[in-house]
């Protein structure tokens, strides 16, 4: 169980890191990702690009 969670929180601080990379390509501004700000912070969750880079990459490994 905390192998997945440590999993999950390395792949959302890489998106986190990669994402000014990631918006050029057009991520971070699908229907699913959210962008709001609390306490004079910008948060950004993006679920919608989560969901289509694991599609993405689940299909490059079982091609592979």
């Amino acid at each position: 169980m905390i192998r997945w969670l440590i999993v999950v929180f390395l792949a959302l601080v890489l998106i986190n890191g990669l994402t000014p990379w990631l918006q050029r390509l057009g991520l971070g501004k699908l229907p699913g990702d959210f962008r709001f700000r609390l306490f004079g912070r910008d948060w950004y969750i993006p679920l919608a690009s989560t969901v289509l880079l694991s599609l993405v990459l689940s299909l490059a490994v079982k091609w592979i």
